[in-house]
């Protein structure tokens, strides 16, 4: 059902199970898969391409130009899957050439009222973001993360999975998988134990991250901390994770118990 108050251009590609509310506004580059529900007054342009039964709430503006002096109205792109719930007034916008040229938001997310995705971030899935988050430019929010209302993640920024980031945190740090963080500045807190719980992870393997955890953050010298790691947390597959990520090339400090 399309309202006949809803505009939208010829050149757009709207599968027919594709709901669009009042007065809508829809631009010639937007590909919108079925099942996908648009309420009224919401606005998807730029090269976006949208999947399955997703729900947009009224007032968001998909696909605008990246906030990037440095754009100049190259062909980028903004993805989005499945099953997302995008609430009012959320803003999206394409990537850079800088970046990628391509903004990626992935499949069962929910983005509360007010959020911001910038250009060139990747959002995984199942990922919730709370009111007014703003996600800087070329982010990486990984699987699972919950991230607080009023946070702000500084451009280049990793989160890792299923890491929990407490409301009104600034990250300037990059976030390891299973970590929970907080502050003005972020601080490492330990080890997401009830998001491990709540997916059943055993306990076995929670009882092992968390005692690696202790380990690797025992001392400030973190990667000497690592090669004394023994086998028995190497061998653990959440362990592992921890290890790849802050092994990983990055833009971001790792964050720690110790940035306070």
């Amino acid at each position: 059902m399309i309202h006949k108050t809803a505009i939208i251009d010829k050149k757009a590609k709207i599968s027919q199970s594709v709901t669009i509310g009042a007065y809508s506004v829809i631009g010639p580059n937007v590909n919108i898969d079925e099942g996908t529900v648009l309420d009224s007054h919401v606005n998807l342009s730029g090269n976006t391409k949208i999947g399955k039964n997703n729900k947009i709430y009224s007032f968001a503006s998909i696909g605008s130009n990246p906030q990037d002096l440095k754009y100049k109205g190259e062909k980028t792109e903004l993805v989005i899957g499945n099953n997302n719930v995008i609430r009012e007034y959320v803003t999206a916008n394409p990537g850079t050439t800088g970046g990628g040229g391509i903004t990626k938001i992935g499949n069962n997310n929910l983005l509360m009222i007010g959020v911001h995705i910038a250009h060139d971030c990747m959002i995984g899935n199942n990922v919730v973001i709370a009111n007014s988050a703003a996600i800087a430019g070329h982010a990486e929010i990984n699987d699972d993360v919950i991230i607080g209302g009023n946070c702000g993640v500084q451009q280049f920024s990793r989160i890792g999975k299923m890491a929990m980031i407490g409301g009104m945190t600034g990250i300037s740090r990059d976030v390891i998988p299973y970590g929970v963080s907080y502050g003005n500045r972020n601080y490492l807190s330990g080890v997401n134990l009830i998001g491990l719980r709540r997916r059943n992870i055993p306990n076995k393997d929670i009882l092992t991250l968390s005692e690696a955890y202790k380990e690797i953050f025992k001392t400030e010298q973190l990667h000497d901390n690592l090669n004394k790691l023994n086998g028995k947390f190497k061998d653990n597959i959440f362990v592992k994770e921890i290890i790849n990520f802050i092994n990983k090339d990055k833009k971001r400090p790792i964050c720690t118990p110790f940035s306070k």
